[in-house]
């Protein structure tokens, strides 16, 4: 599992540190770290020139210090500089033959660029008197931020498009909110991690799980088990107009591993899931929790719409767990969260649905662009109105408990052809699935968004897939991730 933590729990961890070293050795140890990596990078570039950008904080120094040594080993290094740095470090990069200037200009013959510009502690958006530094970089050098692409915000709630945005970020120790949260992780390249010594106590901030997470977290039956101990998921989807969402999402769920399915819909769909999924079952019965929602519609008058919706209704008002997705969303009232408060519910908007949510819930208009901007800020506000757990699907995955102070979770697994039509509907499926084997929600989202992600690169890696495709990747990719 990656693990993310605040800016002061990581100053509280490194001033903890430094009472017990020598003066200067922790940043020693990060200079020596993020040296390797450059040099590494430019053995593999074959270039010769690094130019650093150097800011006045202790990022800034790191970037000094690295460009000394760097000089050392023979590479041509220069510093694009601050009116105010490090006073050690500058008279280290001096005594090496580092260059230093305030030329942007000079930026232009680098094959390698170590952003150090700005470190955690800073506010986000890029300072005016750097962006042309920034704006010099040629497209052809790689860029390496140290410890977060400068501009970007720490926290990792927005995005400034003048931000600096990496080919790698080098952080030391511990991973930060930056690194893992969108919209910002996708300026920060790939992630290397140094370790420096730095211990952290507390809960993260943010969490990731990774492939060999899920072994230990997937609901493998033991030989004791039977279809009803397993977890049997009921599924309220489909209808005339969207008939193949009950298809996608009861496969999925049958493919995931569920004891067992009952399906509820209209006759279209019906049709489609009895021909296609001959393990479902049909009608309501006893269920460990609820898929509500895929490809339902709430205004349809079409034959067994009413009927359907009184399931869906009725599954809302009852205790099982609940997975509420797509046209499920519809159904969320006032009424609907009072009754839900302190049951399992799993929201599952994207950014368009989680805005018209909050515009219908909160009082107030939100746009999908603001939630793009600002997705962490504005699942959170989700959560803490509805009472309910939170996906907020998109290339970054975020699932935010009710809690406020509890940990998100955070999962970037898919390729970008996953953006497909139905994917949703197979994610749903999958989620109904967890929750329905006593999965917490929470643990239920991030894990089910990771095995989503990684079935769609299994269907065809490296290019597009359909949801039916992703959906029928679910068996082989569990077996896979359980074997790890």
């Amino acid at each position: 599992m990656i693990e993310a933590y605040s800016t002061t729990a990581v100053y509280a961890a490194e001033a903890s540190l430094m009472a017990t070293l020598p003066d200067g050795e922790l940043m020693a140890r990060a200079v020596e770290g993020l040296v390797a990596v450059a040099e590494a990078r430019l053995e593999a570039l074959g270039g010769t020139t690094v130019v650093g950008l150097v800011g006045p904080g202790n990022n800034g120094a790191d970037t000094l210090y690295a460009l000394a040594r760097l000089a050392e080993a023979g590479h041509a290094a220069v510093a694009v500089h601050h009116d105010t740095v490090h006073e050690g470090a500058r008279e280290a990069a001096e005594a090496a033959g580092v260059v230093l200037t305030s030329d942007p200009a000079a930026v232009a013959e680098a094959d390698l660029v170590l952003d150090g510009i700005l470190g955690i502690g800073a506010r986000p958006g890029l300072p005016g008197w750097a962006r042309a530094w920034v704006d010099a970089v040629p497209d052809d050098a790689y860029l390496l931020a140290v410890d977060l692409p400068s501009g970007q915000d720490p926290a990792g709630g927005s995005l400034d498009p003048a931000g600096v945005v990496a080919d790698e970020t080098v952080t030391f120790s511990v991973a930060k909110p930056v690194h893992l949260l969108g919209p910002t992780e996708q300026t920060c390249g790939v992630l290397t991690v140094v370790e420096v010594g730095i211990e952290l106590e507390g809960d993260p901030v943010v969490r990731r799980l990774d492939h060999d997470d899920v072994a230990a977290r997937w609901p493998v039956p033991g030989p004791g088990d039977d279809k009803y101990s397993r977890g049997v998921v009921g599924v309220v989807a489909g209808g005339e107009s969207f008939s193949g969402a009950a298809l996608l999402c009861t496969t999925a769920a049958v493919e995931a591993g569920a004891g067992m399915v009952r399906y509820v819909g209209t006759p279209t769909p019906t049709g489609l899931v009895r021909a296609h999924v001959p393990e479902a079952t049909h009608g309501v019965g006893r269920v460990q929790a609820w898929v509500v929602g895929p490809g339902l519609d709430t205004a349809s008058r079409a034959a067994g719409s009413k009927a359907q919706l009184d399931v869906a209704r009725d599954a809302l008002a009852g205790e099982e767990p609940v997975v509420l997705d797509a046209g499920g969303l519809d159904l969320l009232d006032a009424g609907v969260i009072r009754r839900r408060s302190g049951r399992v519910t799993l929201l599952t908007p994207h950014a368009g649905e989680c805005a018209r949510l909050l515009t219908r819930l909160g009082g107030g208009e939100v746009a999908r662009g603001e939630v793009e901007a600002a997705p962490l800020e504005h699942a959170r506000r989700l959560a803490g109105l509805t009472g309910a757990t939170v996906l907020l699907k998109g290339a970054v995955t975020l699932v935010v408990p009710p809690a406020a102070d509890a940990p998100v979770w955070s999962q970037s697994d898919a390729p970008a052809w996953l953006a497909t039509a139905g994917a949703g509907d197979v994610l749903a499926g999958l989620l109904g699935m967890l929750l329905a084997a006593g999965l917490p929600a929470d643990e239920a989202g991030a894990l089910g968004a990771l095995v989503h992600g990684v079935a769609a690169e299994r269907a065809n890696p490296g290019g597009p897939v359909r949801a039916l495709g992703v959906a029928h990747a679910l068996g082989g990719t569990v077996a896979g991730l359980l074997r790890r």
